[in-house]
């Protein structure tokens, strides 16, 4: 169990912190797929997203369910180099002057660079917590409970940052945590979540972080 802080932030990170330089496993696969895309993501979120391993089992598992041969499963695909969005070490270093920061990803095995991330990160983020590792993706509570009870926190003391709105966002206000959506522009999908949730809308991280740093006195009373 790690010490315990007084405000802690999760941070998703394809989309939020930065892009992937071509595409990942998750992607081959989606584009392979006669489903459609969506379907295709949510089977992957609950099967390969969540396994530690990538093993023949579970590549003949996933390609039944999304319909795909066996033999055109993408193999030895190396991570994707990871480019992060301009003013992210920027604004991560603000959060985490106020808040332990860690990362909350859903991604496969394959895809999981966490020595990659932390010599990208350091010093601002604290620990990573990808979906293969914790068995859970999000919006499952147990992703956002992974995070918590490692931490010995409620989460109501957890404030988490992404760009996926069912995901991150109703994600984490399921569990009771608070949550900072990054729009990039587009309109909120369910504005009723802003006023009954209070989630804030943030058009990018730089503009996250000066939420955060504003919630901090008020979260760690």
């Amino acid at each position: 169990m790690t010490t315990r802080p007084e405000l802690l932030v999760s941070v998703d990170v394809g989309g939020t912190l930065g892009m992937a330089d071509g595409p990942g496993l998750t992607m081959r696969l989606v584009e392979a797929s006669p489903l459609p895309p969506a379907r295709t993501r949510a089977i992957l979120r609950s099967s390969l997203h969540t396994r530690p391993a990538l093993t023949d089992s579970l590549m003949h598992e996933v390609c039944e369910a999304i319909q795909v041969p066996m033999e055109t499963f993408p193999r030895d695909v190396p991570p994707a180099p990871f480019s992060l969005y301009p003013g992210t070490t920027e604004a991560l270093r603000r959060i985490s002057a106020v808040a332990t920061v860690v990362t909350l990803s859903n991604v496969t095995c394959v895809d999981a660079d966490t020595d990659g991330m932390r010599t990208l990160l350091s010093p601002w983020v604290s620990d990573f917590f990808p979906s293969c590792r914790i068995g859970h993706t999000k919006p499952d509570p147990r992703a956002f409970h992974a995070v918590t009870d490692q931490f010995n926190i409620d989460p109501n003391r957890l404030i988490h940052i992404g760009d996926d709105w069912t995901c991150d966002i109703v994600g984490a206000i399921k569990v009771g945590a608070r949550a900072v959506w990054i729009s990039r522009g587009r309109q909120v999908p369910d504005e009723s979540l802003l006023v009954d949730h209070g989630v804030l809308v943030a058009d990018d991280l730089a503009a996250a972080a000066a939420h955060i740093q504003h919630l901090a006195p008020r979260s760690v009373t």
